[in-house]
């Protein structure tokens, strides 16, 4: 890796110069007089930290706009799941690398992913140069075969995973939720989360139905389950919670969990509460910002994400001081790179050098009376010019490199999986 010298940008609004040694690292901020093998012109363009989502299922990109406007069981089991029975690796592969393209174009450094044929996603995440924090979604619905079968894909992923020996690449984890896995299975992934030393990654409370269900089956709510089986830890995240009482949300931040916030697909699956912010927040809790998949969102720009966090809290809960814009901005940046364990998530000196620059002579950036406001309510990722993940230039001036093929690949792949499920009368 060479070194790279990013000039006059606007940083905590101040006009300065970043200064990326070869290790990926930021070795300097100020006025620098140095030259570099690399030398980016920001022109004043706003600097901020790489954005993190906290949850995906990156190739569910495929399924963009495949099926909407629909009751949740009825768009699961007619249309989602049916489909997702022919997923392929090589499909996995070629949503994956579409999804990466989506997030670098709208100023998303590092995803937290669970799916399915999971190495195939961390081969496309090595080519696309992003960070990524990767789950095989376990489910065995009660069923001690396919619990076996679930632990060896399990195993295997994960050993994978440390086989390439790629630093901006993880394992995880991914008990789905109490709902598709059953107490013997949540206990065997947190055990061998804990002997590893890897994260968790799980669907919590995202609706009432899902509550209801488990008090009725086992007599507890969802996060009581989980801290039982010894899934509430601080290598945790935990997606949706939109049905947290406040008692589980102090829960969550005496077990050190990270939330994660979905609004957008929270908001069209209509689950009917919001993510209780203000409790999350009065118990301590790290609360990131996730997307969900392309199947629910449709999209997995955090710029649009972060407006949606804050009007939806300022809404549901009647407060219009609720989510201001500097803490919903710091969700989408240091609060999701510590989620994943990427570090501060914050442009400074020996931090890893994960920098996005917004156009600053853009239409939502016009006036500036005040970044955070802008960035939160005014832009969409299309307001993202350069993106830098561990000092290494992945879009520059809107531009990434190999874009038409990846975009060519994936349209190809969705329609060849729909057609291997009409094919064989699934659909």
């Amino acid at each position: 890796m060479k070194d790279l010298l990013i000039k006059d940008v606007l940083l905590n609004n101040s006009r300065t110069d970043i200064y990326i040694d070869d290790t990926g690292r930021i070795a300097e901020i100020g006025h620098l007089k140095g030259d570099a093998a690399t030398v980016i012109e920001g022109r004043g363009d706003i600097a901020v930290p790489g954005l993190v989502n906290t949850h995906t299922h990156a190739a569910m990109s495929l399924m963009r706009g495949y099926a909407d406007d629909m009751p949740l069981q009825e768009w699961l089991t007619t249309k989602i799941w049916p489909l997702e029975a022919h997923l392929t690796g090589e499909d996995v592969y070629h949503g994956t690398r579409l999804a990466c393209l989506e997030m670098i174009r709208s100023g998303t450094i590092a995803f937290n992913d669970m799916y399915f044929f999971m190495e195939e996603a961390a081969r496309a995440i090595d080519g696309m140069g992003m960070k990524a924090v990767l789950a095989y979604g376990f489910i065995n619905l009660s069923d001690p075969d396919k619990q076996e079968e679930e632990i060896k894909k399990t195993e295997e992923f994960c050993q994978a995973v440390k086989a390439m020996n790629n630093p901006r690449i993880a394992a995880a984890v991914g008990p789905h939720a109490v709902y598709t896995v059953s107490q013997e299975g949540l206990q065997w992934l947190a055990g061998y989360a804990r002997e590893e030393n890897i994260g968790i990654h799980v669907h919590l409370s995202e609706t009432e139905k899902e509550v209801a269900d488990c008090r009725s089956q086992t007599g507890r709510r969802p996060p009581e389950l989980l801290d039982l089986c010894g899934c509430l830890t601080p290598r945790t995240v935990a997606a949706h919670c939109c049905w947290l009482d406040r008692s589980e949300c102090a829960l969550l931040g005496a077990r050190g969990v990270h939330v994660s916030h979905n609004p957008v697909s929270n908001m069209k699956l209509a689950v009917n509460r919001a993510m209780p912010y203000h409790w999350l927040k009065e118990g301590g809790v790290n609360v990131s910002l996730g997307t969900d998949g392309c199947a629910s969102n449709n999209n997995l720009d955090l710029f649009e994400e972060m407006k949606f966090a804050a009007l939806l809290q300022k809404f549901f809960w009647n407060s219009q001081t609720l989510l201001t814009a500097p803490e919903v901005l710091g969700m989408a940046t240091t609060a999701g790179a510590r989620a994943l364990s990427l570090g501060a998530g914050e442009i400074a000196v020996g931090a890893p050098a994960d920098i996005v620059l917004i156009d600053r002579a853009a239409p939502c950036n016009t006036p500036l009376h005040n970044r955070e406001s802008n960035l939160v309510y005014a832009c969409h990722g299309d307001a993202v010019k350069t993106v830098v993940c561990n000092g290494k230039v992945l879009m520059l001036e809107r531009t990434v490199p190999g874009e038409e093929k990846i975009l060519a690949e994936a349209a190809r792949a969705a329609e060849d999986l729909v057609r291997r499920a009409e094919d064989a009368g699934d659909l």
